[in-house]
């Protein structure tokens, strides 16, 4: 099977896979509780998406070299990648804080204030997702982990 045999690809994802993975025994060591979620979740220290283009990114440029137009391709998405993570995403997450910051803070107004009596037991509010993007640090360790597992592929693997 040729999809197999495509080191970069394979590469880029396991890069993903690793990432992921990793954040859960980092998220441990700072917190000292085990979180599984986070293999799922976006955002964290590393970036998956940085690990993923820059291992993508690497992969290429050991298959075809530095020179050429699939490299130039891969290396210019993989800087919108890393700029959008922590550009746009990044701040979309800490609108999101604020967002939900105000919604329980007007919910805390009404129910004292206004003595509105609640439903049945506790209404829930749904909290938007505030993980969403990451830090230039979470990024740049993404990248690096990226770029470790393609040299690593390549040193030890399809040498």
């Amino acid at each position: 099977m040729d999809l197999l045999q495509n080191t970069p690809l394979l590469a880029a994802l396991f890069a993903i896979f690793f990432a992921q993975f990793v954040k859960i025994p980092i998220h441990f060591l700072l917190t000292r509780e085990l979180d599984w979620k986070l293999m799922t979740s976006t955002g964290g220290m590393p970036s998956s998406h940085s690990a993923a283009v820059s291992a993508l990114t690497t992969a290429i440029a050991y298959e075809v070299g530095l020179d050429s137009p699939m490299f130039a391709v891969s290396a210019i998405f993989a800087v919108i990648v890393m700029f959008d993570a922590t550009g746009i995403r990044y701040q979309a997450g800490q609108q999101a804080l604020i967002i939900n910051q105000m919604r329980l803070d007007i919910q805390t107004f009404v129910t004292e204030v206004k003595g509105w009596p609640q439903k049945d037991g506790q209404q829930k509010i749904l909290e938007l997702k505030t993980l969403l993007g990451h830090k230039p640090s979470e990024v740049f360790a993404g990248s690096v982990t990226g770029i470790l597992i393609s040299i690593i592929t390549y040193t030890f693997i399809v040498a």
